[in-house]
């Protein structure tokens, strides 16, 4: 009983004790809940994994032996010699206290149960709808996060991270900044150094004895003798 109790997150006294045979189809491989018979009344089925199978087979197999040697039906999944199971504080307390347990309750399997559910990646609406949670806020409560999901978690994300490692190599930032910044005011002297050296190499490539006068913008300056005034060149007086 336990065992479902962790594989499917199923309340223990509500919904797995009163669970028969009829309940079980290993067939089509479900284990069912009726409407009307869970907390929101709503009908639920949870698939037959292979260890949930695996689980009910042997249960199973138990039962029928049992009413081979007693000649009775027993319709219950769940029984104490063919009754029905009222209570099981005992049995718990002490199974609890062999196991170093103590302090447990039997409504921990539930939340086992949706743990595994998050640990697999099964989509939330889908865990809900397996275990019985209407809203998700209830089922958040369940989905704890332990120090092994944290530890999955950053598992997954360096696989992600060796994926996604740029060929090319990173320089680091404190060696970027360690780089002289150019500004627009080195881009200004830059160009009027460069103006300089041409202006400078124009009058070596002069004949001797020819001047030329630039100005410091590297425009010449007008012709002696006549005026740049006006729409046009005229001759001073």
């Amino acid at each position: 009983m336990f065992a479902v109790a962790s594989l499917t997150g199923w309340r223990v006294k509500s919904e797995l004790l009163t669970r028969q045979w009829a309940h079980v189809d290993f067939q089509s491989g479900w284990l069912r809940l009726e409407p009307g018979e869970t907390k929101n009344a709503e009908g639920r089925q949870f698939p037959l994994t292979p260890a949930l199978r695996a689980v009910l087979e042997r249960q199973r197999a138990c039962t029928l032996a049992m009413e081979k040697a007693t000649r009775t039906m027993i319709p219950w999944l769940f029984h104490r010699s063919g009754r029905p199971i009222k209570s099981f504080r005992r049995a718990w307390l002490t199974a609890c206290t062999a196991a170093g347990l103590s302090g447990r309750i039997p409504h921990d399997f539930r939340r086992t149960a949706v743990r595994n559910l998050e640990r697999a990646g099964v989509p939330r609406s889908t865990a809900m709808k397996m275990v019985g949670h209407k809203t998700e806020s209830i089922y958040r409560r369940y989905a704890i996060v332990d120090e092994a999901m944290l530890k999955e978690g950053a598992a997954k994300l360096q696989t992600l991270h060796e994926a996604q490692a740029p060929a090319a190599p990173v320089i680091p930032l404190t060696k970027a900044t360690r780089k002289r910044r150019v500004s627009s005011s080195t881009v200004r002297v830059s160009r009027a150094q460069r103006a300089r050296r041409d202006r400078a190499a124009r009058a070596k490539s002069l004949p001797a004895g020819e001047k030329t006068m630039v100005g410091w913008d590297g425009i010449e300056p007008p012709t002696p003798g006549f005026s740049d005034l006006g729409l046009g060149l005229r001759k001073c007086a």
